[in-house]
């Protein structure tokens, strides 16, 4: 059955922070979300969609409004031919299998939903829908092309009765989605791979929360000193959990007499190489290996756009310093993109220089 996520209400579309958050929570326990629809409280057309959809042998999840809860339950109640009942100081159909406080489950005929309602800064409701598949996330980095990875790893899904999809993240990572319904055995299937890729897979289903636990582990500290990326690295790492046991502070130095003052970049290597450039990024790495006194430090500079860019160094020009106590990498890299996605790459090859430079600690 395929599972379509449905939003009612102005403030689903226009509230990203929010629509953000509701998203987040159903793939939590979601393996995927076939589609999203929008619509406004005023949309005529909503009848006839719900109408169209409850007879189909899909699943359903229903976002709306606290304000709109109960004529939402009217409409679905008029295409089911019901009528809707008082339930914990709730309005809903009186066909509802199960209840919970702003949440309801519905089945008719063969399809199901599950409508909920939630406005700006509450608590998500409880998710009443059954989701049979079990689901696993996959890191997986090689060098080969995604349809070696097929090549090799399919057969091993195959004995043990599991479903892959393998996406490209960026060049050398790949995500491996795995879904298991009552037969399979994810974990032999994990193992399986891992004896095929020694040292190149990390099970998890976030990479950041898997570095903060290694690195909580062993006691070990990591910070960042960011130019394009504004941050955003950053963030990639504290929108987790325990974020704080690893991470003391990171710089974002903008700035040429920043990156001198706080980083304590030379003058002469900006002068000679500019700010883009491989010296730089090695410079502030370790400069912020210096003033957190951190035992991982990540650097990142570079054009990402719109404008800006030179004929010797484009927008998209991005370099990367990773650093240990003990040793370091910079890289060089043209990016495509607007500015947004090329934000993003910067960290996630950030992210992957970091575990393969100490594979010891991370593999």
């Amino acid at each position: 059955m395929k599972l379509h996520l449905l939003f009612i209400g102005n403030k689903f579309i226009y509230n990203r922070a929010l629509k953000e958050y509701i998203i987040r929570k159903i793939e939590q326990k979601a393996d995927f979300i076939n589609s999203i629809t929008f619509f406004k409280e005023s949309d005529n057309s909503l009848f006839l969609y719900l109408e169209r959809e409850l007879h189909s042998t899909d699943k359903y999840i229903i976002i709306t409004t606290k304000q709109h809860f109960s004529t939402l339950g009217k409409l679905i109640c008029t295409v089911t031919s019901d009528n809707q009942v008082l339930k914990d100081d709730m309005l809903i159909p009186s066909n509802s299998s199960l209840y919970e406080k702003g949440s309801y489950l519905l089945e008719y005929k063969n399809s199901t939903a599950n409508v909920l309602h939630i406005d700006e800064m509450e608590k998500f409701p409880e998710l009443l829908l059954n989701f049979e598949e079990t689901k696993y996330i996959m890191h997986l980095f090689d060098e080969n092309d995604r349809e070696h990875m097929i090549s090799l790893i399919a057969p091993v899904a195959q004995t043990y009765d599991v479903k892959i999809d393998i996406v490209d993240i960026i060049e050398g990572w790949f995500i491996v989605n795995i879904r298991s319904k009552k037969y399979g055995d994810i974990s032999q299937f994990i193992a399986s791979v891992k004896q095929l890729f020694p040292n190149k897979i990390i099970a998890a289903e976030s990479i950041e929360s898997y570095i903060i636990d290694r690195l909580s582990l062993h006691k070990k500290k990591i910070s960042f000193a960011e130019s394009c990326t504004g941050g955003l690295l950053t963030y990639y790492f504290t929108k987790n959990n325990g974020a704080s046991k690893i991470l003391d502070g990171s710089l974002v130095t903008y700035a040429n007499n920043i990156k001198e003052s706080w980083l304590g970049v030379n003058a002469d290597t900006l002068e000679k190489h500019g700010a883009v450039s491989s010296e730089v990024v090695l410079e502030m790495s370790e400069g912020a290996l210096n003033v957190s006194n951190a035992d991982y430090a990540i650097s990142i500079s570079g054009i990402a756009g719109d404008s800006g860019g030179t004929k010797y160094k484009p927008v998209g020009t991005v370099y990367i310093g990773v650093r240990s106590k003990i040793r370091h990498k910079e890289i060089h890299l043209n990016l495509n993109g607007d500015r947004n996605y090329i934000q993003h790459q910067s960290v996630l090859f950030a992210i992957k220089m970091l575990l393969l430079m100490d594979k010891e600690m991370f593999f």
